[in-house]
């Protein structure tokens, strides 16, 4: 078969979420139990598999620190041996402590107070706490707040990488990528949670580090996969 006729065109984005959601069905993302899991999850999980997240929101639970209060009042070293498993302890006990303050101190604990604001404010203000960057801001906006700002995480690069879907930027970055989803899909907070919830789940099923392309759904319309198979 000659490179003209394995020539692939890149597929849009609503035809990728499709295929995936076809394929997978909705993922129910995020797991947690409120808007106040999902940030303290979101911040341990920088780094970290969610497995051992998962065993350092348990220890937290078993601890007592399951306020923006507690966190605030337990010595940071402390907090930092509950949260070991994680990985990164030391950093990411500041991280809590820092988001538990600023919540303590400017909405008297309360995320509801927070989240009542427009999209892109409230986003400035989680970049400004200190240990929120963009995918965490975006993870907190998007599965504690209901906002719709597009997560964008390194499966998400990969697999777009691969479909030959980039922006037109020599170097992109967070921004480029996250204005490919926002300027191709509606402004609907559920679609980017489950858009972004398929993109993970099919990051560890298919579009693995070495990609397992055989049996891929979204085979025929990637130019990196076809390219491997014919």
């Amino acid at each position: 078969m000659s490179a003209a006729e394995t020539q692939v065109v890149p597929p849009a984005l609503p035809e990728v979420y499709r295929i995936l959601h076809d394929t997978y069905g909705p993922r129910g993302w995020w797991p947690g139990e409120g808007p106040f899991d999902v940030i303290v999850g979101a911040i341990l999980t920088q780094a970290a598999s969610w497995k051992n997240v998962e065993l350092a929101l348990a220890n937290l639970k078993t601890a007592g620190c399951w306020s923006f209060q507690a966190i605030a009042a337990r010595p940071q070293g402390e907090l930092a041996e509950i949260v070991r498993p994680s990985g990164y302890f030391n950093a990411k006990a500041a991280k809590l402590k820092a988001f538990a303050d600023h919540v303590i101190n400017q909405y008297d604990g309360s995320l509801e107070r927070m989240f009542d604001q427009e999209l892109h404010p409230l986003r400035e203000e989680l970049l400004s706490i200190h240990g929120i960057g963009n995918e965490t801001a975006d993870d907190i906006l998007v599965y504690a707040a209901a906002k719709p700002s597009f997560v964008i995480d390194a499966y998400t690069v990969r697999i777009l990488g691969r479909l030959g879907v980039a922006p037109e930027t020599e170097k992109p970055k967070y921004q480029d990528w996250q204005q490919l989803f926002h300027r191709n899909l509606p402004p609907d907070v559920g679609l980017f949670n489950e858009f972004h919830a398929l993109l993970d789940h099919h990051a560890g099923r298919a579009c693995r580090k070495t990609p397992v392309c055989d049996g891929c759904c979204l085979l025929e319309v990637c130019v990196s996969g076809l390219s491997k198979v014919h």
